[in-house]
């Protein structure tokens, strides 16, 4: 084991296991050819993580980390007018707390091992709610600090988040599974491929444990839409080839869909059903010399790297393709990119990303995106703006 020297802002040792830099071991799409990102991002809300879907009531429901005085609260964004295409996106939807304390904390915090409660994914059928919770600490392994979950469990509510009456056994996800993440499709979860929930599980192929960030690979599971609280439905993606789908109620049958060696998130994937594409973004944190090195590791403002990365497949076990790589994302480290399925033009070839970060970025952020694909010579006309500064005066 190799460690690469470092002290912290402080003057203490803060030295980390080297691993492999940083580099994306997926071929460039040639599907999705070309990315461009809207100059201008917007902030609203507090808190980070933000798992999104979108409901049959219209609105997009949301679970927010470490904000309002706890470290888990649902949040609906309402949406006044899509206008992907105008100058500006300000004033065009509102984010309001719908529930401060969705999953009980103080009672899980009881368990001393944990130091923290997030949401891990959302989802919406028809009305019902599903939300995904992760137990934690932030981080147990001096050299290779990552925030650790222990695991996981299903909450769901009949009337939009006000309450959560209905719950699984907290200890309904374990190991390897601690961290759900629902893929989603449309309006309240309209368009889905088939009659399955699936859901994504970021891992540590070393040591079978989940972590928020720097883990190496992501299974995936389904379960009958109606039988999500049931942990004896649920089924795991068992191929070695994206080719020849199998699965197996066994997780140590078990193959990964996704492979990135300490350098997979705690990653949100949708269907853009415009493109016909999974659309998954990717994040993990480096150091200046493209190292993983987690952001956990470090005190802030140390620790303030992170690489983003975004695929395509056309199926969600893949094949992943890349098609887009942004070294020094964010302003201060940003994570957990997502793209609300209700903030997609009808062709798919725009869509909104919303993503957290340090500091100032400690909120709902969003950055539209625009996609150019295989054939195509010019973007999409909403993104016309795109490249302006100063109401259009200046170019980048």
């Amino acid at each position: 084991m190799e460690l690469k020297s470092c002290t912290g802002i402080n003057g203490e040792k803060r030295d980390y296991i080297l691993y492999p830099k940083a580099i994306p071991p997926y071929e460039q799409s040639d599907y999705i050819t070309d990315v461009l990102f809207d100059t201008f991002r917007y902030h609203s809300g507090e808190g980070d993580m933000w798992p999104i879907t979108w409901a049959n009531d219209d609105c997009l429901y949301c679970g927010a980390g470490d904000n309002k005085g706890c470290s888990t609260n649902l949040w609906r964004v309402t949406t006044f007018d899509f206008e992907p295409g105008a100058l500006t996106s300000t004033g065009r939807w509102s984010n309001d707390m719908i529930n401060p304390d969705p999953a009980n904390i103080r009672e899980v915090l009881k368990d001393k091992a944990i130091t923290s409660i997030k949401p891990s994914g959302l989802l919406d059928i028809d009305g019902t709610l599903y939300l995904s919770m992760e137990a934690q600490n932030y981080g147990d392994n001096p050299l290779f600090g990552r925030q650790h979950n222990f695991y996981g469990w299903i909450l769901k509510s009949n009337d939009r988040g006000i309450s959560f009456t209905e719950s699984t056994d907290r200890h309904f996800f374990t190991g390897s599974l601690s961290s759900c993440h629902f893929l989603q499709f449309g309006k309240g979860y309209a368009g889905a491929r088939d009659e399955f929930v699936y859901a994504y599980f970021p891992y540590d192929m070393e040591n079978g444990q989940s972590y928020w960030e720097n883990s190496d690979a992501l299974l995936l599971g389904r379960v009958p839409k109606d039988s999500i609280m049931d942990r004896s439905a649920w089924e795991f993606y068992a191929s070695d080839s994206p080719n020849a789908p199998q699965w197996s109620s066994k997780v140590e049958d078990a193959r990964p869909v996704f492979c990135y060696t300490k350098m997979t998130g705690s990653n949100h994937v949708v269907y853009n059903a415009g493109i016909g594409r999974y659309i998954m973004g990717n994040y993990s944190f480096i150091d200046e010399e493209l190292n993983p090195r987690p952001i956990h590791q470090m005190e802030y403002p140390e620790s303030s790297i992170s690489q983003l990365t975004l695929y395509e497949a056309p199926e969600p076990w893949g094949p992943w393709k890349l098609f887009y790589r942004d070294d020094d994302w964010g302003t201060y480290g940003d994570y957990q990119p997502n793209f609300p399925t209700k903030w997609m033009t009808d062709d798919g070839h725009l869509m909104y990303m919303v993503s957290s970060g340090s500091w100032d970025d400690y909120n709902f952020v969003v950055q539209k995106v625009a996609l150019k694909l295989k054939g195509e010579t010019e973007f999409p006309k909403e993104s016309k703006f795109f490249r302006y500064i100063r109401a259009g005066l200046d170019k980048r």
